[in-house]
């Protein structure tokens, strides 16, 4: 054992005192928060010195009467069609916009001509105002005024309790499980496959310097394996710790900057000045009351509990997959040959990450979600995107359990094919050499 601690923090050493290793967990947090600063300062730059769009009307129905906006310009034409696609071409403006007579139960026939494919967001602008007018014509025509319209909206909020066996209730809230498990469930799935990647990495390098060949002179290649693979899990976790806490801070500072000049904030202000005092007093209280009624769910999710099982499965998912890797790495003189064996390794990796979205988020107490965070080779991921919603602790233990268990399976695979493999050169690697090497006693 003492062994595998001297490989372990060699390995460690060995990549934190990397300037790379430095630059990178340094850089990382620095770029996101520096990405998002400057994308949000253009935005907003952007918005301030953007001029209005004009857009010429043909109206043949004669339904519409458009007011100018900081968004658009409205040019009516009073001219056939083809003569005004015509005078369009002439000019630099922004679209041609065709309105034909039409009937108010079924408004077809509107046609908007550019002279390049415009954005989403400019075509929705426009078929909003459009919206919003052929609905004050249909309230015309039905002789009800906005008022009572109004009066006749409804909007329901279910609010979520989860009941316990034994009478307690607790509130909680779909959408942030969702993204928490959303959220997690890829991050366990990047790092697993980089890391694991850096394993390989690390035993081609090694096997091809010939420095291999000194250290198992000393040392067995199993005890070298799994110093290998804890010692660049720890420099992992230690990086990965780094990277929240500073993203976190850093990205939270960087948003609090520039929280009130926020594009989708001005867009609100836009919009409240639209509205009557009472309606903006009602949507404030709304708004307040979503926020109260978030933080107050947010105050009910365990994030110790998933902080635990996080890093468990983290750490658990990547001693699994890094063994595999690690046999491979032994097995094969450069990343080229690895990539035969790179695809049916993370296969399950990519199962469950797969299920995540098609199974575990969509349904996730459901029977296949539970088998995907059981199964060891697919549990890193699923269990992790289902532990925000409150996963039985049987299951969770029972989980945790089986993943031991294929990481020590997994571990002692790789033992035996590493052991042969990491001494061996110019040998052309097949999957029935891995297997004969396995099979081989000794």
């Amino acid at each position: 054992m003492n062994k595998v601690w001297l490989i372990m923090q060699r390995e460690f050493l060995n990549r934190v005192q990397k300037k790379s290793f430095l630059i990178t967990t340094i850089l990382v947090p620095l770029i996101f928060p520096a990405i998002i600063g400057v994308l949000v300062y253009i935005m907003k730059k952007e918005a301030e010195s953007a001029k209005a769009e004009t857009v010429q009307v043909v109206d043949e129905s004669g339904k519409f009467v458009f007011e100018n906006s900081k968004r658009y310009t409205f040019v009516p034409l009073s001219m056939p069609l083809e003569q005004a696609k015509k005078a369009y071409n002439e000019t630099k403006d922004f679209a041609l916009l065709y309105i034909p007579p039409f009937d108010l139960s079924k408004p077809e026939g509107m046609v908007i001509y550019t002279k390049e494919n415009p954005s989403i967001e400019k075509v929705g602008g426009l078929e909003s105002i459009l919206q919003d007018r052929i609905r004050d014509l249909k309230l015309e025509e039905y002789k009800i005024d906005k008022e009572t319209l109004k009066g006749l909206k409804v909007s329901v909020n279910l609010k979520q309790i989860n009941l316990s066996e034994t009478g307690e209730e607790k509130s909680s809230n779909s959408g942030i499980l969702y993204g928490l498990g959303f959220g997690l469930g890829i991050l366990i799935y990047m790092f697993v496959l980089v890391y694991g990647i850096q394993i390989m990495q690390g035993v081609i390098d090694e096997k091809t310097s010939k420095i291999v060949e000194v250290i198992v002179s000393s040392v067995k290649p199993f005890q070298l394996m799994l110093g290998k693979i804890i010692g660049i899990a720890s420099v992992g976790l230690l990086q990965f710790t780094i990277w929240i806490i500073l993203i976190t801070v850093l990205s939270t500072g960087v948003l609090g900057y520039f929280g009130l000049k926020m594009p989708q904030k001005q867009a609100m202000e836009e919009v409240t000045k639209q509205m009557a005092d009472e309606d903006v007093k009602e949507a404030m209280s709304q708004q307040n009351s979503k926020i109260d009624e978030t933080l107050a769910n947010l105050s009910q999710i365990p994030f110790g509990k998933i902080a635990f099982v996080f890093v468990f499965y983290f750490l658990g998912g990547y001693l699994l997959y890094g063994a595999l890797f690690a046999a491979v790495g032994s097995a094969v003189e450069s990343m080229q040959e690895s990539q035969q064996f790179q695809f049916p390794i993370t296969l399950p990796l990519l199962i469950g990450y797969l299920g995540l979205f098609m199974f575990i988020l969509r349904d996730p107490h459901g029977p296949v979600s539970f088998w995907l965070s059981v199964i060891p080779f697919t549990s890193p991921v699923a269990m992790v995107g289902r532990i925000a919603f409150d996963v039985p602790n049987w299951e969770l233990a029972l989980s945790m359990v089986l993943l031991v268990g294929g990481f020590l399976l997994t571990t002692w695979i790789a033992g035996r094919i590493y052991r042969v493999g990491i001494l061996m050169t110019g040998t052309k690697v097949s999957w029935k050499v891995l297997i004969k090497w396995f099979l081989l006693k000794g």
